[in-house]
């Protein structure tokens, strides 16, 4: 846990003290890259909303710089839903990935505000608590099957109750999931696109193998995932979930590229392996007939990249009608900023299932300070007026942008695959 700065008491919150004066985008690389809009009112108080998109970065960035801040002056930092409506219906352009993270800044960055104003944490704001804590899952992967079960060991022993697990496969050179050279795993490695070769068969094989043995080695009681990465077809998708139910996974993620929704009826006629899906997804409209036909258990479209808690809040309680939960992405492309929102979403939302978390970089945690910790295979938000979390700019300056890209990948053919 890393110590937060203090701001300056909370003053009235008159519209004078809410206008908004100054916005700035903030991009650094402590560890890998980030970018983070800071909205200052006339009263001094500041708000923080991560607006990171892994591999695309200076895309958002731009976007923000050129289009959103200068719309921002002036503007009543409380006017959090009139002012989604501006950026989402006011661009024409709507959705879309790097759109939906810059009004997802712009709208975490005023629920920082206001909450700091009213002196109360963000979560008080939604509703209150409908929980201690956040039941979180690590990422435990090796070079095998038996380095796997190791790691899923390593994490029980830390105190995690939920693992999602991923090994290598056998005849192929890089696997998804599977870091390299001892350290912790990042996708975004090279300036330029790593190619990849992928074979599905191959997956296929292995897959049931590594569970089998988790399940031998561990026992029932830690919940297993495992993610696909949307490199199967739906009837492959299918098989595996199918081979999977023995293991009881918690879920199954990604198993199919979700463009097409009605693809997941495919899997669902076929296996009763729980599904998510959804951290690539931008808005309500991506997954719309997958909930409404309970084709899905666990929605993971993240607070960063589907336009802030004021969307997500609605895909949330329409997702709760179909008694699908939420299962929000984690992973370290995720700023603290974006972690603390989504910590104190989850711990007022009713239909909460899990929520992803990858450590960050020490030197991560030392730019964005932040009161969120762990304990007993849960996240818990901390009390601090607003979400939590600060950036020390001084600090975050010392860390310039590093271009980096996201792996390819091809079949063994040749041919581009899903990556």
């Amino acid at each position: 846990m890393m110590k937060v700065e203090k701001e300056s008491p909370a003053v009235a919150g008159s519209s004078r003290d809410r206008e908004i004066v100054d916005a700035k985008v903030i991009v650094t690389c402590p560890g890998r890259n980030f970018v983070t809009l800071q909205i200052v009112t006339r009263s001094g108080i500041t708000g923080l909303g991560d607006a990171t998109l892994n591999g695309r970065e200076l895309a958002v960035a731009a976007y923000l710089q050129e289009h959103i801040v200068p719309n921002l002056i002036g503007k009543d930092a409380g006017r959090i839903e009139d002012t989604w409506q501006f950026f989402y219906r006011g661009a024409y352009w709507r959705r879309g990935p790097v759109t939906m993270t810059a009004i997802a800044a712009v709208d975490v960055a005023l629920w920082d505000i206001v909450s700091k104003l009213a002196g109360l944490p963000l979560y008080q704001m939604l509703g209150g608590r409908s929980r201690e804590g956040a039941l979180v899952y690590a990422h435990a992967n090796g070079r095998d099957i038996a380095e796997t079960s190791d790691e899923v060991a390593r994490y029980i022993g830390m105190g995690f109750r939920a693992v999602r697990a991923q090994c290598a496969v056998p005849g192929l050179a890089k696997t998804y999931g599977i870091a390299s050279g001892g350290k912790a795993y990042e996708p975004a490695e090279t300036q330029l696109p790593l190619e990849t070769l992928w074979s599905t068969p191959k997956y296929l094989e292995i897959v049931p193998k590594l569970f089998e043995q988790l399940r031998i080695d561990h026992g029932n009681e830690v919940e297993l995932l495992h993610d696909g990465h949307h490199r199967m077809t739906p009837i492959e998708a299918a098989r595996l979930a199918r081979s999977l139910e023995p293991y009881r996974l918690f879920w199954l993620e990604d198993a199919t590229p979700a463009e097409n929704q009605k693809a997941f009826e495919l899997i669902r006629h076929h296996s009763v392996t729980p599904l998510a899906v959804g951290e690539v997804f931008n808005s309500i409209w991506d997954c719309k007939h997958l909930i409404e036909n309970q084709l899905i258990d666990y929605i993971r479209t993240t607070i960063v990249h589907a336009g802030g808690i004021t969307h997500v809040r609605r895909l949330a309680d329409f997702a709760s009608l179909y008694q699908v939960r939420t299962g929000f992405h984690g992973a370290t492309d995720l700023s603290p900023v974006c972690m603390g929102a989504a910590l104190h979403f989850d711990t007022w939302v009713p239909n909460f299932g899990i929520q992803e978390w990858m450590h960050h970089a020490k030197e991560t945690d030392e730019v964005f300070p932040h009161d969120y910790r762990f304990s007993d295979g849960r996240l818990h938000c901390g009390e601090s007026p607003g979400h939590g979390v600060t950036i020390d700019e001084k600090l975050a300056a010392k860390y310039p942008y590093s271009p980096k890209q996201l792996p390819i990948a091809r079949l063994e053919d040749g041919s581009m695959w899903d990556w």
